[in-house]
């Protein structure tokens, strides 16, 4: 199998993870509302964790690694300042679209460094697919509930979004392994251009959402989610 064919099937796999996450999201039949609100809430911290691991242990990292400091504080605030407008928009307009964005944020700048990073460490580029799936299912999942109780779109018609969505992962991959890999200013711009918005997002819209009233277990679930990225990067670092 050729190399772009492969990394074809690990992209598109990583991103039907998100569609994994709605699933079990459209499936969650929690009988008791007092548990089942702890257990969302729970995972939507989940989430959050994950993503700062992703900023602080992923992103950031390699985001400023090809790049002077002038570029990474002017790509990095353009981002906080576009989701900022972004945010501002959607507010005024009743929407609120908060986890999905986050998803996407995280999701595409990873996968593009995945193809861009495939040739030259395949065994890199192996586990930050599986970094890649086990960060999106949460999110997914989180993603499926913001859209459904914000928007009341039928829970078909988000799993049939959800994969079309997943497209992105072959689209952003190939273009990272084929235009990307000899322009890693570029890469390092997209990334820390994502993490100053994912960094608005968390502390504008999902770490508020994550609180629960009388509830610890969330905000542990934050903890835990951030552990999880921190064992993802040492497996990385130690291949």
């Amino acid at each position: 199998m050729t190399n772009w064919i492969h990394l074809f099937w690990l992209t598109l796999g990583a991103g039907l993870a998100m569609v994994l996450g709605a699933l079990i999201a459209m499936l969650e039949n929690i009988s008791n509302r007092w548990l089942k609100s702890e257990v969302r809430h729970t995972i939507i911290a989940f989430g959050g964790g994950i993503l700062i691991a992703a900023v602080s242990l992923v992103l950031i990292p390699e985001g400023i690694r090809n790049l002077p400091l002038l570029s990474v504080c002017i790509y990095f605030g353009l981002g906080g300042l576009t989701f900022m407008l972004l945010d501002t928009y959607l507010e005024k307009h009743k929407e609120d679209i908060s986890q999905l964005a986050a998803m996407l944020l995280d999701f595409i700048p990873e996968v593009v460094a995945l193809g861009a990073l495939y040739l030259l460490d395949t065994n890199f580029a192996y586990l930050l697919c599986l970094l890649i799936i086990l960060q999106n299912i949460p999110e997914g999942f989180n993603a499926y509930r913001e859209l459904r109780e914000n928007f009341r779109y039928k829970g078909s018609t988000i799993i049939f979004t959800f994969c079309l969505m997943s497209l992105i992962g072959p689209v952003a991959g190939l273009s990272g392994y084929f235009f990307l890999s000899k322009l890693p200013e570029v890469i390092s711009g997209i990334m820390l251009f994502s993490s100053g918005g994912i960094l608005y997002l968390i502390f504008q819209d999902i770490a508020p959402k994550a609180k629960l009233k009388y509830h610890r277990a969330p905000t542990l679930g934050a903890v835990m989610g951030f552990l999880f990225g921190m064992i993802s990067k040492m497996l990385i670092i130690n291949i």
